[in-house]
């Protein structure tokens, strides 16, 4: 069942992309641009749109109709020839708009048809689109054979709806959460600012326990002494504000009263008996199973409550951090999971008659392991211990052990409806990524990087492509988003003409030889990744290539600071501006004739003040810029000073509020460590998070005075070595 429910959403969210690319400006307008009849794409779009609108039914049917299920599979083949197409074609469109780009020189390309595709891929695609028209136009005519049918408006099947009553025998391990929320529904102190009622949000993760806690709390004594009238309303994915008022209403209009027509749609006239019947009444609303994301629904239903007495509560349960930050007005209340212990203690109940396993010591031994595999979730426990009840064969048990979940029929666990509805509210982008996993075998451990990327290169996220090795062709690739060159160390060149590459995210170079990098790497203005920057001397190759690339993210290496040759060159590279930078590495490769000339420049390469980590190497300067130390680099944990051998003092490292990691070597220009070192002490203790402290061949060093004002107070590895 999970594989035909993953099958149809992987098919749903296919769609979700392609009617996506077929919206595209750029796509479109190439398209037109080649002379083709832009009909053909809207009859593909209809054709495919026409077919969408029976998914959700067909998603649902398939799995208890064979032949439904056909029809699934069989129309995931052609909806993956259709997304083949639409990506031929937007990979033809790339080239052309890069081949234009590079020809005329400049980055002003308004159309991608100053260089055309060739006749021949023209008549190819056209070709192409009539044929999957005509296969997408024959599963149209199938569906209405199988009576599937558009559920616009109709939502998932939740089973029955939430009521308030709980067999409190049955509740294990929340007796803390309930102590917690029952302080808050007690106290008469609003913490709502200017709300008359207080908003009790329970957050946790589909089968946690929400629903149980808020019964829990509904059929407490203690509640029941407390407000004047209290109601329940399953609220669930629908959140329809009449028919929640109406339950409401239904629950506390006074026995007795000049009833109303409760059945009336007329929202106006249920707010006006709510409110009547509230006014001056302290009262305890339960709102189970919300969804809800609009504010303006939220603030129509809350309405009547202002009308309330002092003191009313609302509790609200939900999945979804963001309905509580729409409807919550004191701290939410997050429900963990159970522990083991917990869990275990409600598997026996539900799995052992009276929950006494004392008669079955094997099924308890596998039962316990049953419940690692819950993870803490008792409606897992529950649906387990349940299907497992008139089970006393010890093979049963384990077979339960070996399956999982994911093998439980359909009318005997309530898991698979929880995680599909969680399914059912994710990005169409993200449900192809989740679909995805359903092809690795069960327990399957992910690393998340590894993941991420396998995602990448089949294009279900707008990320790269992983490639091995360096191709001859690689500049031919204009869908090309990452190229992982990492511990190349024979690498010494890059391809000439890598600026084409404009669809580039990540360039990893790390471990490469690279004595300069490719001409205009400033046209890749979508990088970022650059692992590492080669200054070149040329024009096209110098460090001024940086400056629109804006969006550099994690850490960036730049060397052959030598060949910048004047403070303005340096700050045409705009680090201050690459705010997602988080490490730098700042390195001249030889010494230098002119010290003041490498001090300008390393004053003009300041980077943002985000950055975390900064290395300089080589500097030949003798005074470091007044940036470096500066208590602005309120994020820097990390700093290392290497063979800047001509610098005769230390900046003033001890302003830096966050620094935990700080090495200095081969300065040999260092003869005192003094004053300067420790910067203002009067603001705040000097190196006031410092954890670890290194010198090394330090061979001239002397000196070092200290202040004995608590600087260094967290200091726990301390390094002095001097040769």
């Amino acid at each position: 069942m999970a594989a035909a429910l993953v099958g149809g959403a992987f098919l749903s969210a296919t769609l979700q992309v392609l009617f996506d690319r077929l919206a595209s400006r750029e796509f479109v307008n190439f398209f037109r641009a080649q002379k083709h009849d832009d009909k053909l794409l809207r009859k593909l779009k209809l054709t495919l749109l026409g077919l969408n609108v029976v998914l959700d039914d067909a998603e649902y049917k398939q799995i208890t109709n064979p032949a439904v299920k056909d029809w699934v599979d069989e129309l995931k083949v052609a909806v993956y020839h259709a997304d083949d197409l639409l990506d031929e074609i937007a990979t033809e469109a790339l080239r052309c708009k890069s081949e234009a780009k590079y020809h005329s020189g400049s980055d002003q390309v308004r159309s991608p048809t100053l260089i055309s595709s060739s006749s021949s891929f023209d008549a190819d695609i056209v070709s192409k689109i009539e044929q999957i028209i005509a296969s997408l136009e024959y599963f149209a005519k199938e569906k209405d054979v199988l009576g599937l049918r558009e559920v616009a408006g109709q939502k998932l099947y939740h089973g029955l709806p939430t009521t308030s009553l709980v067999d409190e025998s049955g509740v294990c391990g929340r007796d803390n959460d309930k102590e917690d929320v029952i302080k808050l529904l007690l106290s008469d102190e609003a913490s709502g600012g200017n709300q008359k009622i207080d908003v009790i949000a329970i957050v946790g993760m589909g089968g946690v326990g929400k629903t149980t806690l808020a019964q829990f709390l509904y059929n407490d004594g203690r509640v029941d002494d407390h407000f004047d009238m209290k109601a329940w309303v399953c609220v669930s994915d629908e959140f329809d504000v009449v028919r929640v008022t109406r339950t409401i209403l239904e629950a506390v209009i006074p026995q007795g009263s000049d009833k109303m027509d409760l059945s009336t749609k007329d929202l106006n006239q249920l707010q006006v008996k709510l409110k009547e019947c509230l006014s001056g009444k302290k009262f305890l609303f339960i709102l189970d199973d919300v969804w809800n994301e609009n504010y303006d629904n939220w603030d129509i239903l809350r309405s009547p409550f202002g009308y309330g007495g002092h003191g009313s509560r609302v509790i609200v349960t939900t999945r979804n951090e963001s309905v509580s930050s729409i409807m919550q007005t004191v701290p939410i209340h997050r429900l963990q999971q159970l522990s083991d212990e917990d869990c275990w203690k409600l598997f026996a109940k539900h799995a052992f008659e009276k929950g006494d396993c004392g008669a079955h010591p094997k099924l308890e031994r596998i039962g316990k392991q049953i419940v690692k595999k819950c993870k803490g979730l008792p409606l897992a426990a529950k649906t387990l211990a349940g299907l497992l009840l008139s089970k006393r064969d010890v093979e049963d048990w384990n077979n339960i052990l070996k399956s999982g979940i994911w093998d439980l029929p359909k009318e005997k666990s309530n898991i698979l409806l929880a995680l599909k509805l969680s399914y059912h509210y994710l990005p169409s982008h993200l449900k192809r990524c989740f679909a995805y996993c359903s092809i690795f075998p069960k327990d399957y451990e992910f690393q998340m990087e590894g993941l991420v990327l396998m995602w990448m290169a089949e294009g279900f996220v707008e990320q790269p492509r992983k490639i091995k090795q360096l191709p001859e062709l690689v500049c031919t690739m204009y869908n090309l988003e990452t190229l992982l060159l990492y511990d190349c160390y024979q690498l010494t060149t890059l391809p000439v003409n890598l600026q084409k590459l404009i669809q580039l995210r990540y360039l990893d170079i790390t471990g490469t030889n690279l004595q300069e990098m490719a001409m205009q790497m400033s046209q890749l203005k979508g990088l970022q990744l650059l692992t590492a920057f080669v200054v070149g001397k040329s024009k096209g190759l110098g460090i001024e290539e940086l400056k629109h690339l804006r969006h550099l993210q994690r850490r960036l290496s730049i060397s052959s600071l030598q060949n910048v040759t004047n403070g303005m060159g340096a700050m045409e590279a705009k680090l201050e501006e690459k705010m997602y930078l988080e490490e730098l590495v700042l390195e001249w490769s030889s010494s230098t004739n002119d010290s003041l000339n490498e001090r300008d420049v390393l004053d003009k390469l300041k980077p943002h003040t985000n950055l975390k980590c900064l290395e300089i190497k080589n500097f030949g300067g003798t005074r470091f810029p007044n940036w470096l130390g500066d208590e602005s680099f309120c994020n820097m944990v990390r700093l290392s000073l290497d063979n800047c051998e001509y610098c005769l003092s230390l900046p003033p490292f001890g302003q830096l509020p966050s620094l935990k990691d700080l090495k200095i070597s081969r300065m040999q220009g260092i003869t005192k460590v003094g004053r300067e070192f420790y910067g203002d002490s009067s603001l705040s203790k000097p190196f006031q998070s410092l954890e670890t402290l290194r010198f090394k061949e330090m061979l001239e060093w002397v000196d070092w005075y200290i202040l004995e004002s608590g600087e260094f107070s967290k200091l726990k590895e301390l390094q002095a070595q001097v040769n």
